[in-house]
């Protein structure tokens, strides 16, 4: 039997101690799903604010300890990985791309600092040259090149560019996942379905899977291949996208999906699902 590259088993995440002799709420409640190995894939996290998707994935990068369940990739507990030469090793094969990039990158160092950094500690770059050359390539996977950002502070690149950028230092060391944090939410209306798109591209292309986390139904119906909607800290549905979103059974996501088809009656343009 093949070893799932990413499994969650039972996972939960309370933080904090008891609050007045009462326990708090969890973040996250009995969580589990997984990722096959050898199969890439767009897996959604969908939720609101507060349903417990962002400290998901924060355990899923290793961030943060689940209270009780496993986070396994490839078969090891993260809660059992010891010593440099183990956490170095999964951070080659898990990165994450942020909500910010203006937050993700200094505003005093220059772009390409960043590449030429993670090319050496993460990617095996031994002198200059190679960095450059592991940068160049990873950021025209994402239709950039080194050429436009050598040199260029992050308030010199608009936010698209800089969360190319951002996305490009997480291909560099060649993950084989990426867990990206609504990644376009900061960005322009007019550019979020650019990189919403890229990350199928990247999906494709490179064989990476990617754990897209959203609060938005219409993105994820595009690009996803699954998805889980959380409420609470709790899965309350999941399954393949496409017949999850075009007819819920759980009234949160049956809530959520007339949300977005009222917003795309009233006329908003920058939602795109076509449910049904």
């Amino acid at each position: 039997m093949t070893v799932p590259l990413l499994e969650l088993r039972e996972v939960s995440k309370v933080y904090g101690a008891r609050l007045l002799g009462r326990r708090r709420d969890p973040a996250v409640k009995n969580v589990s799903f997984a990722l096959e190995a050898g199969r890439p894939e767009v897996f959604a996290i969908i939720g609101e604010s507060g349903s417990g998707k962002s400290s998901l994935a924060r355990m899923v990068l290793g961030m943060s300890a689940a209270s009780s369940g496993q986070v396994l990739f490839r078969g090891r507990d993260l809660a059992r990985l010891r010593g440099r030469r183990a956490r170095l090793d999964f951070m080659q094969q898990v990165q994450p791309i942020f909500q910010n990039p203006f937050e993700a990158f200094n505003p005093l160092v220059r772009v390409d600092r960043y590449l030429f950094s993670t090319a050496r500690h993460l990617a095996g770059a031994n002198d200059a040259a190679a960095a450059a050359t592991a940068a160049d390539l990873a950021l025209q996977q994402v239709g950039l090149s080194l050429a436009e950002v050598r040199g260029r502070f992050p308030h010199e690149m608009s936010g698209g560019q800089l969360q190319r950028a951002a996305i490009a230092r997480a291909l560099i060391p060649g993950p084989a996942l990426l867990v990206a944090d609504e990644p376009v939410s900061m960005i322009d209306a007019s550019l979020r379905m650019t990189i919403v798109n890229l990350f199928r591209e990247l999906r494709d292309r490179l064989k990476v899977s990617i754990i897209y986390i959203t609060h938005d139904l219409a993105t994820a119906y595009t690009i996803s291949d699954r998805i889980v909607i959380m409420r609470h800290g709790e899965v309350v549905e999941q399954g393949e996208a496409r017949a999850v979103l075009s007819a819920p059974r759980h009234p949160y996501s049956i809530q959520l999906k007339e949300a977005v088809l009222s917003v795309e009656a009233a006329g908003d343009d920058t939602h795109q699902p076509a449910y049904g």
